[in-house]
C-alpha cells in the first residue's frame, strides 16, 4: 500500500470519527496539505449535515468551497467543534511538527479555537523524537535575519524558504538539523524571539486524537496528556 493511498485511508477514517459531531449548527476547522485535501474532498459527502468550516488557509477554502461546503471567517462563528489537519511529524505524545504548506500560524489559531483537534496522518509521520522535519517558523520580514541569528543560538540551522509567502504576507524559515527532546521548552523559546510570528511545533496545543495509516489499517491513538 502506498503512502498516497494511506493518506486517502485515514482521511476518509477522519470523517467517519467526526460524522457522529455534525449537526446543523456545528463548525467543523479544515486543515492544509495534501492528507487534509483528501478529507476535504470525502467531507464533502456529509455537507448537508453541518453548517460549515473554517479554514487554515487560502488554498483550503477554495477547495472547499469548490465542493459547495461553506467557509466562515473565525471571527464570524462562536466555536469550533472539531478540527482535522495533518502533520508532518507526530511523537507519542501526539506533539506535532506542522507547517510544511507554509499555514502554520492560522493552523495554531484554528487548533486553538478547537474543542477537539483530529490529527491525520500516514506511518511515515510517526517519529519517537520530533526534529527530523526541519521545523518551520514564521517571520516578519523584516526580523529574518536576526531571527535567523537567534535560532542558531538554541542549536539550530535556519534556511529561508525561498519564493514562500505566508498567507498572512510573512517568509518561513526551515530549521534543521534539531532533535527535539523538549517540544514545550523549544516553542516557547523560539515565539519569545521578537519577529517571530510562531512556530510549527504543536506542543503546548497537541493533537487530541491520531488517526494513522498503516499497512494494518487506520490506528486510532489518543492523548495520554
Amino acid at each position: 500500500m502506498n503512502q498516497d493511498q494511506l493518506k486517502q485511508d485515514v482521511a476518509r477514517a477522519a470523517v467517519e470519527y467526526i460524522t457522529p459531531m455534525l449537526e446543523a449548527d456545528t463548525i467543523v476547522g479544515v486543515g492544509t496539505g495534501s492528507t487534509a485535501n483528501y478529507f476535504i474532498d470525502f467531507l464533502a459527502e456529509k455537507k448537508g449535515l453541518f453548517d460549515g468550516t473554517v479554514a487554515s488557509s487560502e488554498a483550503s477554502a477554495e477547495r472547499l468551497k469548490s465542493h459547495g461546503i461553506p467557509v466562515y471567517d473565525l471571527n464570524a462563528v462562536d466555536g469550533i467543534r472539531v478540527y482535522v489537519d495533518g502533520a508532518d511529524e507526530t511523537n507519542p505524545l501526539l506533539q506535532l511538527i506542522k507547517g510544511g504548506g507554509a499555514a502554520l500560524t492560522r493552523e495554531k489559531i484554528v487548533a486553538a479555537c478547537s474543542e477537539e483537534f483530529v490529527c491525520i496522518a500516514d506511518e511515515s509521520k510517526w517519529v519517537e523524537v520530533l526534529g527530523n522535519f526541519p521545523l518551520p517558523v514564521e517571520v516578519i520580514p523584516m526580523a529574518r535575519s536576526y531571527v535567523a541569528r537567534e535560532i542558531v543560538k538554541l542549536g539550530g540551522d535556519p534556511v529561508y524558504r525561498e519564493g514562500v509567502t505566508t498567507d498572512n504576507g510573512n517568509v518561513i524559515l526551515d530549521v534543521h538539523n534539531m532533535q527535539i527532546a523538549k517540544p514545550l521548552a523549544l516553542e516557547d523559546a523560539i515565539n519569545n524571539i521578537t519577529g517571530v510570528v510562531t512556530n510549527g511545533l504543536f506542543a503546548a496545543r497537541p493533537a487530541d486524537v491520531l488517526l494513522l495509516g498503516t499497512a494494518e489499517g487506520v490506528k486510532t491513538i489518543k492523548s495520554k496528556v
